[in-house]
């Protein structure tokens, strides 16, 4: 789809293919825009190549980001726009959260990695370190400098956690 020997430069190219779907109607005003996962994924394009498509179209005013929630069509506020009950990085947290709970996770034991979360969940990098912030601050978990993110030992978690155990 992108003519990678083309003397446009791939994010533009990128940009001229979501405009167009925005144009002919596949995405509408509300809509969510792929991720830079998504993108990433569909074009064989570099994280910084999606970044400047989508800053590219953020530009125009054809589309507008939403800190923890993605980049939708249109400007901000846009009435089609369904609101997220819990945002993105709220809802990867709650999701190991729920998986430590549940003894998936061992304590003394490392989650995922933040590479292994941006592909499970389609996020950026961002999205994926404020999930485990939260989680850090709520007790689930702790972080060894190079070495990784850890299961904290069930005394550490959040006291209503210890009552579904």
């Amino acid at each position: 789809m992108l003519d990678h020997e083309s003397d446009t430069h791939l994010y533009v190219q990128v940009a001229d293919v979501i405009r167009q779907r925005v144009l002919t109607g596949h995405l509408s005003p509300g809509d969510a825009v792929p991720s830079e996962t998504e993108l990433r994924s569909a074009f064989g394009i570099a994280r910084t190549t999606a970044r400047r498509a989508i800053r590219m179209l953020r530009d125009e005013g054809l589309v507008h980001t939403a800190q923890g929630e993605g980049t939708f069509v249109g400007p901000p506020g846009e009435a089609r726009r369904k609101p997220q009950k819990t945002l993105l990085y709220q809802k990867i947290a709650n999701e190991l959260a729920d998986r430590i709970n549940r003894g998936e996770l061992k304590p003394r034991r490392p989650i995922p990695s933040e590479s292994t979360l941006i592909q499970q969940h389609g996020v950026a990098r961002e999205t994926v370190r404020r999930a485990i912030g939260l989680l850090r601050e709520q007790g689930w978990v702790y972080t060894v400098p190079q070495r990784g993110t850890y299961v904290s030992q069930p005394e550490e978690w959040p006291a209503t956690a210890e009552a579904d155990t």
